[in-house]
């Protein structure tokens, strides 16, 4: 029997019948913020990105697509990554402009909303089946974002200790975010017991690839920063 997978449609945003305590639903990047409310531990952003950006994620060769990680500040985001978007080839033009103002505005919600300065941002090109296992994210917080195929997969705290013993055996609810949804998790640093249990989902054979954004704090594994805010 194949597992029950769901991913919340949009007729659920906000009927609470979907939703475990400790986990929301919001319609703007403002409500992201209600993170810091003690006790939320997932808030999710539906949103769609402009057409037209996300059929040119689609349509494009991955082996054009980014796979880089910087430390950086909002105001340092385009020049910090252009070069590694020009290193990949990606074409520069409007699609590349919208996708570069996306990436700004989230590393700028997720610096007011954690009160950081620099981000640590990782924008990867995924093919493989890394982080397929059930974990809990070893950081107070993060932002997650998938630009092209499967989004990440998670599960509601009730089943977490069973997703997390039993992994591949997993046969409980298991629950995916909607590709270019954005997902502000609490990780196991926020406080004992916190953090939501969830996984890349494995593309591995399948001939699909991901584009994942992933915003941290900085932390002892996170690049220098980037050159110019060296300085600051």
């Amino acid at each position: 029997m194949s597992r029950p997978l769901r991913s919340l449609q949009p007729e659920a945003v906000g009927n609470p019948a979907e939703l475990a305590a400790g986990i929301e639903t919001c319609d703007r990047a403002q409500g992201l913020a209600a993170i810091n409310t003690p006790d939320r531990e997932l808030v999710i952003w539906r949103r769609l990105l402009p057409a037209g950006l996300a059929s040119w994620l689609e349509r494009m060769e991955p082996s054009r697509l980014p796979d880089l990680r910087i430390l950086v500040r909002r105001g340092d985001l385009r020049a910090a990554l252009e070069p590694h978007l020009d290193a990949c080839d990606m074409p520069a033009g409007d699609m590349r402009d919208l996708l570069i103002a996306d990436v700004g505005d989230l590393v700028s919600t997720f610096s007011g909303i954690t009160g950081t300065g620099l981000v640590d941002v990782r924008l990867e090109r995924v093919t493989n089946d890394a982080c397929w296992k059930f974990h809990r994210d070893c950081v107070e917080a993060r932002l997650l974002t998938t630009y092209r195929g499967p989004a990440t997969e998670w599960v509601h705290p009730a089943q977490a200790a069973r997703a997390l013993q039993e992994q591949k055996e997993f046969k409980g609810p298991l629950e995916q975010l909607r590709l270019h949804d954005v997902a502000f998790f609490k990780g196991s640093c926020a406080e004992p017991g916190s953090g939501i249990v969830h996984r890349s989902p494995p593309v591995a054979g399948t001939g699909q690839t991901r584009l994942l954004l992933c915003l941290n704090k900085p932390s002892a594994s996170s690049p220098d920063p980037w050159p110019q805010t060296a300085r600051n």
